[in-house]
């Protein structure tokens, strides 16, 4: 993806000004805020960087692996709201719903993630999905 493009995030930044830089295949700079993460991992569904996914992901729950479905197209993505999640925070959680496109037709995923940060470092621990 160009630098310069709309980030797929809807932020209204360039990819390269927003999430563009935490990606793992753009240097993998850590997140500073547990939104900053998500839209970071949204990014990363919409553009298949499983990379970003698993190493964003806290170690406690991370897959051995991850199959993203090929078929499925992401749309938008609606922050709704965060708790914690800031740069001298522990914990945060962040609401959202992102729109997809499937085979089946569109759909919308509602989440409540949880993010923890570690030495520094934001990772996303799980959600509640509803």
């Amino acid at each position: 993806m160009n630098l310069d493009e709309r980030c797929p995030c809807h932020s209204g930044d360039p990819f390269g000004a927003c999430c563009g830089r935490y990606l793992a295949g753009a240097g993998g700079a850590p997140a500073p805020t547990a939104q900053a993460l998500m839209r970071s991992r949204y990014t990363a569904f919409a553009l298949g960087d499983v990379a970003h996914l698993l190493d964003t992901w806290h170690p406690s729950t991370r897959p051995g692996s991850l199959d993203l479905e090929p078929d499925r197209r992401w749309l938008h993505l609606s922050v709704e709201s965060c708790s914690g999640g800031g740069p001298f925070d522990s914990d945060g959680t962040v609401c959202f719903t992102a729109v997809y496109r499937a085979p089946g037709g569109r759909g919308e995923l509602h989440e409540r993630s949880r993010f923890v940060r570690e030495n520094g470092r934001w990772y996303y621990v799980d959600g509640d999905v509803g």
